[in-house]
Order: structure tokens, then C-alpha cells, then sequence
């Protein structure tokens, strides 16, 4: 019950944000379509892109020193950087990325979100059965 309602408020809390960056900025709370505005650095602590992203990195942060999360990594630096690599590609290739086509663009009707969102489920999902049960990696 603890973890459903853990799962709860971040979602209501993740809905909250979304719905109010859209209403008080007119864009939409896609992530790599904001750290694509923070390319240009002029008048940097002006964007609203900013905020919201420094919220999403250091929110953790102090959740983290009221509740200490089991997280383990199994993966090395290399590893990590290479999928970051590829899930920049795959925004890029997908015009954007699961939080604005996933939680923007399907609470927008949008066909072209449902689309892509669908491909990216689809897409994790073959990954991971190859990583596991292909090449035999991971737990």
C-alpha cells in the first residue's frame, strides 16, 4: 500500500507541475525540448525551462534525505553513456520525448503522441527481452 501511494502522490504531483507549466508558460513540460532551450545561455535564470528543470534535479535530492531509496546500478559509465546518447538520437528522431509525447501529448488527445508513446513502450519492452533473454545480461 506504501508504494501505491508513493506512486500516487508523484503522479498527482507530476500531473500538477505539467498541467501548470502549460497554463502559466503556454509550452509543453517536455524534458529535452526545454534542455534544448538552455542551449543558448542568455538570460539563462529568466527561462522558465530552467526552474523546471533544476526542480526535477534537486527535488530528488531532499526526497532522498527523509526516505533512503534501495537503488543499485548495474551498469558502468560507459554503458550509461551510450544510452544517453541513444535516447538523445531517439528524442530527436521522435520529436520529442516520453515525458512530452507520454504525458503532455496524450492528455492532449494528440494521435502523434499516442503513436509515438506506443513506440517507445514497445521499443523498451524488446529491448529489455533481448538484454535478458537473448544476450543473457542483467537479473
Amino acid at each position: 500500500m506504501h508504494d501505491f501511494v508513493l506512486a500516487f502522490l508523484g503522479g498527482t504531483l507530476l500531473g500538477v507541475s505539467v498541467v501548470g507549466y502549460l497554463y502559466i508558460n503556454g509550452k509543453i513540460a517536455g524534458i529535452s525540448g526545454m534542455i534544448g532551450q538552455l542551449v543558448h545561455p542568455e538570460g539563462l535564470f529568466q527561462k522558465p525551462a530552467f526552474w523546471f528543470l533544476l526542480g526535477i534535479i534537486v527535488i530528488p535530492f531532499i526526497y532522498g534525505l527523509f526516505v533512503q531509496p534501495e537503488i543499485v546500478l548495474n551498469a558502468s559509465v560507459w554503458q550509461l553513456i551510450v544510452a544517453g546518447l541513444l535516447v538523445g538520437f531517439g528524442t530527436r528522431l521522435g520529436s520529442g520525448c516520453t515525458s512530452g509525447h507520454g504525458i503532455c501529448g496524450i492528455s492532449r488527445l494528440s494521435k502523434r503522441s499516442m503513436l509515438a508513446t506506443g513506440v517507445f513502450m514497445l521499443t523498451g519492452a524488446m529491448t529489455v527481452f533481448v538484454v535478458r533473454h537473448v544476450v543473457g545480461a542483467g537479473a
